[in-house]
């Protein structure tokens, strides 16, 4: 989920920065052109940081700015197809819900909190399931798995579908719940046909 680069540049310095520590104004202008932006390969990078290995600088014809390369590290945040993430329950609706994950939110549909059958309920501001007992609410500590991403150029615009489906995701306490055998009494989601009551089998 975050991850840590090192990218090499070549930045331009306008004149009004001539005369300050060079390596601190190659860090203010690095973080102006980097941070909280979002790149296809990287994700969205969230901080610039350790800049060194910043070269004299040369002058282009018609500008009066001074341009250096450099090296510097990055901190990314990407996301996987199929990655399995951990976030917080930032927000309810009655169509899913919202997590939060780093500098975004995931949605997670309604039919892909729990395989078992869930509702939305208003009053208790929560997602109950009355055959499993399972409850979800906001601030929740849940688990997921990234099923789709789309990323436009910017973070406003980046969506990704989650799903708590699979076993072993959703909230932790769900994992140390017992779970019903299939098929037993009570459990309309057992595979096997009921059998007949009394009488002989068919021959």
């Amino acid at each position: 989920m975050y991850y840590i680069h090192t990218i090499e540049d070549t930045i331009s310095i306008p004149p009004k920065y001539f005369g300050q520590d060079l390596e601190k104004t190659a860090t203010e202008v690095l973080r102006a052109k980097y941070e909280r932006t979002m790149d296809k390969d990287l994700g969205i990078i969230l901080a610039v940081y350790n800049v060194r290995d910043v070269s004299d600088g040369h002058i282009m014809p018609g500008d009066p700015s001074t341009h250096h390369d450099l090296k510097f590290d990055v901190l990314s945040f990407y996301l996987g197809i199929d990655e399995v993430v951990v976030g917080e329950i930032s927000e309810l609706a009655d169509f899913g819900c919202f997590v939060r994950l780093g500098p975004l939110d995931g949605l997670v549909h309604l039919s892909q909190i729990t395989s078992d059958f869930i509702t939305y309920d208003k009053k208790a501001t929560a997602f109950v399931s009355k055959n499993s007992g399972k409850s979800l609410k906001k601030g929740d500590k849940v688990y997921a798995k990234v099923s789709s991403i789309s990323a436009r150029t910017n973070i406003k615009d980046a969506k990704i579908a989650l799903t708590m489906r699979p076993d072993g995701l959703g909230r932790p306490e769900w994992l140390r719940e017992p779970k019903r055998e299939r098929g037993a009494p009570g459990d309309r989601r057992g595979g096997g046909r009921p059998r007949p009551r009394g009488g002989a089998g068919r021959k």
